[in-house]
């Protein structure tokens, strides 16, 4: 069972993280990963290259196994590699706004994804961290109220 006030242990941890995380310094996650890319996302960032949805996804995109719409290639298409800033940032995929998705609600359906965002983002790997601080901190206190 997930320790009491997990989530407002993790939008504290989160405020932190952000504090000490500088994305351009890294963009591990536009150089390794893909975002999933949902229709609205595919019809807004085609719409900017004042192209249809089916030949942007041509160029662009691929299908995998499960019928997501991902990169075909990385590093993403759409990072700069000289700035590692996103040339299409205002209308980025929805995935990539969250990334990587350190407070979702429900906070244990998450905790895959952080393990598998923790060797490429250093804000995963500081969040998982400091929550380790925490939980492990806190636990003489729950033990001692049993």
């Amino acid at each position: 069972m997930p320790p009491r006030n997990l989530f407002t242990t993790l939008v504290n941890i989160d405020k932190e993280v952000w504090k000490e995380t500088d994305c351009t310094s890294c963009a591990n996650c536009c150089k390794t990963m893909s975002p999933t890319y949902a229709d609205a996302d595919v019809k807004r960032i085609a719409r900017r290259f004042k192209m249809t949805t089916d030949a942007f996804r041509k160029k662009w995109l691929r299908k995998d196994k499960e019928g997501d719409w991902l990169n075909k290639h990385t590093p993403c298409q759409f990072l700069d590699l000289h700035s590692n800033k996103c040339t299409i940032y205002s209308i980025r995929p929805a995935d990539c706004k969250g990334f990587p998705h350190l407070t979702k609600k429900k906070v244990t359906d998450y905790f895959h994804i952080h393990k598998q965002n923790i060797d490429s983002c250093p804000a995963t790997f500081r969040m998982v961290e400091k929550l380790m601080e925490a939980v492990s901190s806190s636990q003489p206190a729950i033990n001692s109220r049993r």
